[in-house]
C-alpha cells in the first residue's frame, strides 16, 4: 500500500529563507505547510533587521540633525521621544508584515503555529499533531551561541531581539562583542545619548573585514565617545545594587566596569535540536551539512538559511532557498552560487563588503592587485561635508573584480556596481567606462577603478 502523505512539501520556519522557498513550492502547484514556532516571518521581520532598521534610522536622523548647525540648522533645542520612537519602529514592522500569516495564506500555504520534531524520515510532530510530507525543507536560523560567561540567575541582560523591548535608552550600556551587530547597537545606543562600551576579545572592531574598515570605525567610535576595548575577554557579569558589573581580563589583568544595561552580541548557532537523529540528517556544531543543491544526506530533506551556518545574511538565506525550492520542484540542475552576494553592517559610516577580502588572498597566497580611494576623492564629500570612509578594489590576476569593500554613505548602495562587477567579472577599465553621476558616492568606484 502506498504511503499517503498529508503534504508535498514541509517547510519549518517562516523566516527569509522558509517563507521564500515555501511562496516558491506554492506557486508551483505543490501543496506546501509552512511550521513557525515564534512570529511569523522569523526574526528579520520581527526583531532584528526590519524594526532594529527602522529604529536606527530615527537615532540616526536625530544625531544628524543635532550636527547641523554648519549647514545653517538650528538644533540646539532639540530632543527625541523614545516612546515615539518605538512606535514607529512598531509601524515599520507592521508595514513589512511582521508576525503576519496573511501572505501565506493568500497562497494557500496551510500555517501550523508550534514546534516541529522529526518522529521518522517523513514524519514530524507539531504539539500532538504528527504531520507526514514527501519533502521537507528545514529553515530554522540560529540562536545566540552559549557564551561561556559567568551570569547568575538574579541578573538579567539584554540580547540584540530584545532590545527594543527597553522602556528607555540606558544610561550606561555595555556590549559584549564587536562584530557587526555589536558596532550598530554601539553607535545606535550613543546617538540616543547613552554613555557606551564595547569590547570583543579580536583586536579591532569588526575583525571579519578588511583591517581598514576596523581602523577607521574605531576613530568614529572616539569621536562618538564609544569605549572600545579590543583584546578584552568577559568573564563574568553580576548585580551591583540597580547596576551590573561587566568583569573582564585585559592585558593580563582582571577588571570591571559597572553600567546599566549588558547586551550579549556574541554571535549565535544553529537551531538543530528538532530530532535531526530520528530522520537520519548529519549535522554538527557548525549546522546541518548540504551540499550545493541545499539537500541534506537525506535525499529528500533540504536546508537553508542561518540553519546551515557560515554567512548570517538575508540575502544569503535567499539565494539558498530559491535553489533549494527549485530542486524540491524539479525544474533546475542549479547549484549555489554566492559570487557576487553583498554584506552589510549598518553602521555611520555604512559598511558593504563584495566577494573576496585582502586577507582572505593574503591566506591564499593569491597574487592581486588593490587600490584604496578615500571619500575626500570625489565632491560629493566636499557637498556633504563628509570625509571619513574610502573605498577598496581588489583585481585578480586576470585583471577582473574580485572582491571590494566600501565604507561611505550609502555603501550598500554603492556596492551594487562592486557586486555586479564580481558575478560578471568587469575588469577596471570596463567599470570606469561605465557613465556615472557626477557629484555622488557613487563616483567612488569609477575613481578607484580609473586610478588603478
Amino acid at each position: 500500500m502506498k504511503k499517503r502523505f498529508d503534504y508535498d512539501l514541509v517547510v519549518i520556519g517562516s523566516g527569509d529563507a522558509g517563507s521564500e522557498a515555501a511562496l516558491i513550492a506554492a506557486k508551483s502547484g505543490l501543496k506546501v505547510a509552512l511550521v513557525e514556532a515564534k512570529k511569523w516571518g522569523g526574526s528579520n521581520l520581527n526583531v532584528t533587521n526590519v524594526p532594529f532598521g527602522a529604529a536606527l534610522h530615527g537615532a540616526f536622523t536625530f544625531k544628524a540633525a543635532l550636527a547641523g548647525a554648519r549647514f545653517g540648522l538650528s538644533s540646539a533645542n532639540l530632543r527625541y521621544n523614545y516612546p515615539t520612537l518605538m512606535n514607529w519602529k512598531n509601524l515599520a514592522a507592521r508595514r513589512a508584515g511582521a508576525n503576519s500569516k496573511e501572505l501565506f495564506e493568500e497562497a494557500k500555504i496551510t500555517c501550523i503555529h508550534g514546534m516541529a520534531r522529526f518522529v521518522s524520515k517523513n514524519e514530524i510532530v507539531v504539539g500532538a499533531e504528527t504531520i507526514a510530507a514527501k519533502k521537507f525543507l528545514i529553515a530554522t536560523g540560529a540562536s545566540i551561541a552559549d557564551t561561556g560567561i559567568k551570569i547568575p540567575e538574579n541578573v538579567d541582560y539584554c540580547l540584540p531581539e530584545n532590545i527594543l523591548d527597553l522602556q528607555r535608552a540606558p544610561k550606561s550600556v555595555f556590549i559584549v562583542g564587536a562584530g557587526a551587530t555589536g558596532c550598530e547597537i554601539a553607535q545606535y545606543f550613543s546617538a540616543l545619548g547613552s554613555e557606551v562600551v564595547i569590547a570583543d576579545i579580536a583586536g579591532r572592531l569588526l575583525p571579519r573585514e578588511d583591517e581598514e574598515v576596523g581602523q577607521v570605525l574605531d576613530e568614529v567610535f572616539k569621536n562618538d565617545d564609544i569605549k572600545v576595548l579590543t583584546q578584552s575577554r568577559v568573564v563574568a557579569i553580576e548585580r551591583d545594587g540597580i547596576q551590573k558589573k561587566v568583569i573582564f581580563m585585559r592585558g593580563g589583568q582582571e577588571k570591571s566596569i559597572k553600567v546599566d544595561t549588558v547586551v550579549l552580541c556574541t554571535g549565535s548557532a544553529p537551531n538543530v535540536d528538532l530530532g535531526l537523529e530520528n530522520a537520519g540528517v548529519k549535522y554538527a556544531h557548525g549546522g546541518i551539512k548540504v551540499d550545493e543543491t541545499m539537500q541534506t544526506n537525506v535525499k529528500h530533506i533540504y536546508a537553508a538559511g542561518d540553519v546551515i551556518g557560515g554567512q548570517s545574511s538575508t540575502e544569503k538565506a535567499i539565494i539558498d532557498a530559491r535553489v533549494a525550492a527549485a530542486h524540491i520542484c524539479g525544474k533546475t540542475k542549479a547549484t549555489v552560487n554566492y559570487s557576487g552576494l553583498i554584506t552589510v553592517t549598518n553602521t555611520c559610516p555604512e559598511v558593504a563588503h563584495v566577494g573576496v577580502s585582502e586577507d582572505d588572498c593574503i591566506r591564499r597566497d593569491r597574487k592581486i592587485k588593490k587600490i584604496i580611494v578615500p571619500l575626500q576623492a570625489v565632491q560629493k564629500s566636499k557637498t556633504a561635508d563628509y570625509y571619513t570612509g574610502f573605498i577598496k578594489l581588489i583585481f585578480g590576476k586576470s585583471g577582473t573584480l574580485i572582491g571590494g569593500t566600501v565604507m561611505a554613505p550609502n555603501a550598500a548602495l554603492i556596492a551594487q556596481e562592486m557586486a555586479f562587477a564580481v558575478k560578471y567579472e568587469l575588469t577596471a577599465s570596463e567599470i570606469a567606462n561605465v557613465p556615472h553621476v557626477a557629484n555622488d558616492w557613487c563616483e567612488l568606484v569609477r575613481t578607484a577603478a580609473e586610478r588603478i
